[in-house]
């Protein structure tokens, strides 16, 4: 089948799914994508966590208390205490806040600036593109922890300076992704009309190109939020970010985690489980996402 088949076989069938109740495709999607299903429960279920958390307990997340020092889960303590005597559930929980706060908010932020840049590069092209390009050759040479750790030694640690770290280590591959689209996009008819129209290059970036290239940026902003949270809970265990007694799961496994993990191993278990099934569920629900945004994935 030909490309115009394909699209006119594509566009069928869309149409014929915008016909069904809302219900329904949303229990189709989920027959299809029961992977990204998963990983968007496991986002939910995250959110729903740091939503509530002064509803889920009533422990003070940082308060120590050191009569209950290492006690192991039970029915008082479910997930036990660490070696302040702190409820570790509790601190799951607001650690979940923090999670949340610095990966959307570091990962939108560097998604989008790389999307600017990028297109920004593709459609001025010349020298402004070579320069910029080699700029994301430099940082893309570079392992994005080392270079974080490298960023946060220079600018100290707390928490806006773990999220400016993230922000610009993360902007270089999105915006190399980004404008290797914006490249095809840019020898379209109808960005030539707008150059004849008169129209002012910020408009025709960001009116006339940057729509064209958000399917690429909303899969590498779900990737990022993932990839930021990993990156913050790395930086707090290696302390150059967060600092005590502030809740953050890369803290909780800092310290006591390495210092009595056979004494006291849910120490490291748990916040170790909560890094783990935060990444994931933004990476299986990125690459759902990618399989829905992509046609030719949606045709196989």
């Amino acid at each position: 089948m030909n490309d115009a088949g394909e699209i006119a076989v594509e566009a069928e069938m869309q149409t014929i799914e915008e016909r069904r109740p809302f219900g329904e495709r949303v229990l189709n999607l989920i027959r299809k994508q029961p992977l990204g299903a998963t990983g968007a429960a496991t986002i939910l279920l995250l959110v729903f966590g740091a939503a509530f958390a002064d509803v889920l307990t009533s422990y003070d997340p940082e308060g120590a208390n050191f009569d209950h020092m290492f006690i192991a889960p039970g029915e008082q303590y479910i997930l036990g205490t660490d070696q302040f005597g702190r409820d570790i559930w509790a601190r799951i929980l607001y650690g979940a806040r923090t999670a949340l706060f610095v990966g959307i908010t570091a990962g939108f932020m560097g998604a989008t600036i790389g999307l600017v840049l990028g297109v920004t590069s593709a459609y001025l092209g010349g020298t402004f593109d070579l320069i910029f390009q080699r700029v994301i050759d430099v940082m893309l040479a570079f392992p994005l922890i080392i270079l974080a750790l490298a960023i946060v030694a220079m600018l100290g640690t707390g928490l806006e300076n773990v999220i400016l770290a993230i922000v610009i280590v993360k902007i270089s591959l999105c915006a190399r992704v980004v404008r290797s689209n914006a490249l095809a996009i840019r020898e379209i008819p109808y960005v030539d009309a707008a150059r004849v129209l008169g129209f002012g290059h910020a408009r025709i970036v960001l009116r006339h190109m940057v729509p064209n290239v958000m399917a690429p940026y909303l899969i590498i902003l779900t990737f990022y939020i993932g990839d930021a949270i990993l990156l913050e809970a790395s930086l707090s265990y290696l302390g150059l970010g967060l600092q005590e007694p502030t809740p953050s799961w890369g803290l909780m496994l800092q310290g006591g985690a390495e210092e009595f993990a056979e004494s006291a191993p849910w120490l490291a278990i748990w916040p170790g489980v909560a890094i783990s099934l935060a990444v994931f569920g933004f990476n299986l629900f990125g690459d759902a996402l990618r399989d829905v945004l992509d046609p030719k994935l949606r045709m196989r």
